[in-house]
């Protein structure tokens, strides 16, 4: 079987705000925009020059779920817990989303996978994203 992850949804409040975040804090460029009419669903697909995808999608009346302040928080609730990203540089692309918004999560430091090195934000709307730094595969 041969499959590759095409994009990661989330689902989010304020969908202008979290697309002009996920554009500055990422370099995203919007794909499409769509509005399902019966649901009143909104989405928006961002990719990255790189490939990867991130779907946004609001919809009118949504709660707030998960909204862990760490990665070990979040493994209590069972479902979507975080996306990840990696960059071949940790730090500056740390700092980078720190000083675009982003809140601290968890500072950079080791992974528990040899030789990867990790940090967690989290966007302007409390979702966590891992950052994942191979040195051993860059």
């Amino acid at each position: 079987m041969t499959v590759r992850l095409d994009h990661v949804g989330v689902n989010v409040c304020d969908l202008a705000a979290q697309t002009a975040w996920y554009q500055r804090a990422f370099g995203l460029k919007t794909v499409f925009e769509f509005h399902l009419e019966g649901p009143g669903l909104r989405g928006v697909v961002l990719e990255h020059p790189d490939g990867w995808r991130l779907e946004l999608l609001a919809r009118p009346g949504s709660a707030p779920g998960l909204r862990a302040p760490d990665p070990i928080t979040a493994a209590l609730t069972e479902g979507y817990g975080h996306f990840a990203v990696t960059t071949p540089e940790l730090d500056p692309v740390h700092v980078a989303l720190l000083a675009h918004g982003a809140g601290e999560a968890v500072a950079p430091g080791p992974s528990p996978e040899p030789g990867v090195r990790m940090a967690w934000v989290t966007d302007p709307e409390g979702n966590l994203i891992e950052l994942i730094e191979r040195r051993s595969t860059e």
